[in-house]
C-alpha cells in the first residue's frame, strides 16, 4: 500500500479481482454470499473479518496483510508525533 493513502479494503479487493480477471459475481459464489450484498460490502472501507478471511481463502491472497501494513505505518507515525 502506498504511504499516506487511506485504507479501503473494498477497493483493494476490487483491484485484485480486476488484476486476476475475475468478477464480483465469481467472488460472491466462492464465499457463498448474495452478489448484491457483496457489491455493497465492497463499497465499504471496512467490514467483517470473517468475510475478509473467506475472501482471502477464495482468492489465495492475504488481504489481512494490507490491514497490518496500514496499522504499522500509522503506529509509527503516531509514535514519532508523540516524541
Amino acid at each position: 500500500m502506498e504511504k499516506g493513502k487511506t485504507f479501503h479494503i473494498g477497493n483493494i479487493i476490487c483491484n485484485q479481482l480486476q488484476k486476476e480477471g475475475r468478477t464480483k459475481k465469481w467472488l460472491a459464489e466462492q464465499v457463498h454470499c448474495n452478489p448484491s450484498c457483496l457489491c455493497k460490502t465492497l463499497k465499504k472501507s471496512s467490514f467483517d473479518l470473517h468475510l475478509l478471511q473467506r475472501i482471502s481463502f477464495a482468492m489465495y491472497h492475504d488481504f489481512a496483510k494490507y490491514l497490518t501494513d496500514y496499522y504499522n505505518e500509522n503506529a509509527e507515525k503516531r509514535q514519532n508525533n508523540g516524541k
